[in-house]
């Protein structure tokens, strides 16, 4: 398989270079993924997480790393020591399940810590923020697939209400404060560096049981869609929403669906193992259909997913093998 390093071209970004640029989260699995990608581009990196979902091992140690939670009065130190250029916004209460069981603890970490960041971007003057939101949660079930960014917001769960009200809350800070933003709403986001556990992505967790000889369990007939687009497309995204002079709110998927059952059928042929799921009843506040139109930040970004559900189980799976 060619190279697609991130979907771009193999080249230091001219606009990132010497950037000091903060991650919150860069310790998770999508955070970690762009954080290298960052070292790679000659930025200087800034990383804080309180490691409850992510994991130091994930790191790269060209990083500076505050382990400190988004909540935490503390990251103001850090705002006024590090004096970032570009805030990349991940660190969230991401499990869908887990903001139904405790949707204020849900709000805690994903409203307030959201706001504690802002404030801190909008004291020292932080040129832009970019935030990862959701294209899986926030739309419900959507009459119109592949999703359009315009289509009305309903959000099914706490979480996706939660990210919903950060969104507005940044449009609030750039209307008044000039705080520059981009909001990108991912789709379900598989690869490499996956918690199998905490994050629960199901291709992880299917990667993850397969490889030990474990059967899976999948809530529901199986036959719910989502749209799976591989961290690698994902990172690319980022950093070309940080390139960008644009504002705005972009889909990051790949305009595909794919069903639980498919997943877990190809994650199997793919293994060459032989094993059987087993089912459980639907999760509440799950959807039954997700698929995001990308077409908005191809024509603003020039931004296309590059790797097919193939390629991506398949480095994915290796991962998982190595570990």
């Amino acid at each position: 398989m060619a190279d697609k390093k991130c979907g771009r071209k193999d080249r230091i970004n001219m606009k990132l270079s010497g950037k000091k640029i903060l991650v919150t989260g860069g310790a998770g699995f999508i955070g970690a993924n762009l954080v290298s990608e960052l070292l790679s581009e000659n930025c200087r990196v800034v990383v804080i997480d309180n490691l409850s979902t992510g994991r130091e091992e994930n790191l790269n140690p060209a990083a500076v790393f505050f382990n400190v939670d988004i909540c935490d009065k503390k990251i103001n130190e850090i705002f006024e020591k590090e004096k970032p250029d570009i805030v990349f916004h991940l660190a969230a209460q991401v499990n869908v399940r887990e903001s139904v069981k405790d949707p204020i603890k849900d709000a805690k970490i994903n409203i307030l810590g959201s706001l504690n960041v802002l404030e801190n971007c909008k004291k020292i003057g932080v040129k832009k923020i970019i935030f990862a939101s959701t294209g899986g949660a926030i739309y419900g079930e959507a009459s119109i697939i592949p999703t359009p960014e315009n289509y009305p917001e309903f959000p099914l769960s706490p979480y996706g209400a939660a990210k919903l009200s950060v969104e507005r809350y940044l449009n609030y800070y750039h209307k008044n404060f000039y705080l520059n933003f981009v909001i990108l709403r991912l789709a379900n986001v598989y690869g490499p560096m996956q918690n199998p556990f905490g994050e629960a992505g199901v291709i992880s967790i299917f990667c993850n049981k397969a490889l030990r000889g474990e059967n899976p369990v999948i809530f529901g007939d199986g036959k719910q869609t989502r749209d799976f687009v591989y961290v690698k497309d994902v990172v690319s995204a980022f950093i070309s929403a940080a390139e960008s002079d644009k504002t705005g709110i972009f889909n990051v998927g790949t305009g595909k669906e794919s069903d639980i059952n498919y997943v877990f059928s190809k994650i199997k042929e793919l293994a060459g193992l032989s094993y059987s799921p087993s089912y459980a009843p639907a999760q509440q506040g799950e959807q039954k259909r997700s698929c995001l139109d990308y077409s908005k930040i191809n024509k603003e970004f020039a931004w296309t997913p590059k790797y097919s559900l193939e390629d991506g189980l398949q480095e994915t799976l290796k991962w998982f093998e190595l570990r």
